[in-house]
């Protein structure tokens, strides 16, 4: 369980990751600053943004909830079978084995497929969720950049 955990929580963090790389602003010095100046500029501005904001893009993406717990019946085919047998045995035979078996496995396999294709559902959901906290996050935190180095006369896209 913590192996899957792990693996979707690499796999969102990594979606999310990409979603910043080219979201970095461009900062133009538009009454000359010079390149130290702008560099101390920028490491003020950082600060008070991640404070403003409560978000700091150099931290590594965290997840808020964990994500959805995979809660798929295993081997729904056979235990079907098995119960279908047992069932169709005692109601009518070695006959009413073989075709309880038969509809078992046929259910317990749909009944699986569906909680297989429900648990997909969940998580792809929770995946995206996490992609649009931290975005929303990120945006938050641009703004307040963008506009304390504004208030210092650079320019940013």
């Amino acid at each position: 369980m913590k192996s899957r955990f792990g693996v979707l929580a690499l796999i969102t963090l990594m979606t999310v990751s990409s979603l910043t790389q080219a979201s970095d602003p461009i900062v133009y010095p538009a009454d000359g600053q010079s390149q130290d100046q702008q560099e101390f500029d920028e490491y003020q501005c950082y600060g008070w943004a991640v404070d403003e904001s409560g978000f700091d893009p150099m931290e590594k993406p965290q997840v808020s909830e964990a994500p959805p717990e995979d809660d798929t019946p295993k081997g729904g085919l056979f235990k079907g079978a098995l119960l279908g047998a047992a069932v169709g045995g005692i109601a009518d035979g070695s006959d009413g084995a073989g075709t309880g078996a038969a509809v078992g496995g046929l259910l317990g396999g749909v009944r699986s497929k569906k909680k297989q294709s429900e648990y997909e559902a969940e998580k792809q959901q929770w995946a995206q969720e996490q992609a649009a906290e931290y975005q929303a996050g990120r945006n938050n935190y641009d703004r307040a950049f963008g506009a304390c180095m504004e208030a210092r006369g650079y320019t940013v896209k």
